[in-house]
């Protein structure tokens, strides 16, 4: 790549846990377009919290990341918060969710459903 051209950061890494989980909803639902929302809201114990839905319909202004049979959807303002952060799915004695391990949070809360910036 030359020094004339921008490099655009991949906005978000999936763990194969969480791939395979969001490929597994779209075989559930039947829907080829099902794709995961991640977004960022204010709140949480720590000034921002991660958020999780189903999307189906998509924003202009949404930036959509295909990696293999999953698609990730990010709001423009989330986007900034997320840049280089993995999401992975886990199973336990709590139950089952997505998390975020995000390299731009300087701390987190315990159960890592906040950060701060």
């Amino acid at each position: 790549m030359s020094e004339a051209q921008s490099f655009i950061p991949t906005p978000l890494f999936l763990s194969e846990a969480a791939s395979a989980r969001i490929a597994a909803l779209r075989a559930e639902e039947a829907n080829p377009k099902l794709r995961l929302r991640v977004y960022v809201t204010g709140g949480g114990c720590s000034g921002f919290q991660y958020g999780f839905d189903i999307a189906t319909d998509l924003s202009d202004d949404d930036t959509v990341v295909e990696l293999g049979e999953a698609a990730i959807v990010i709001d423009p303002l989330s986007y900034q918060y997320l840049v280089g952060s993995t999401i992975d799915y886990e199973t336990g004695l709590a139950g089952a969710r997505f998390l975020i391990q995000n390299p731009n949070a300087t701390s987190t809360c315990g159960c890592g459903s906040s950060f701060m910036v």
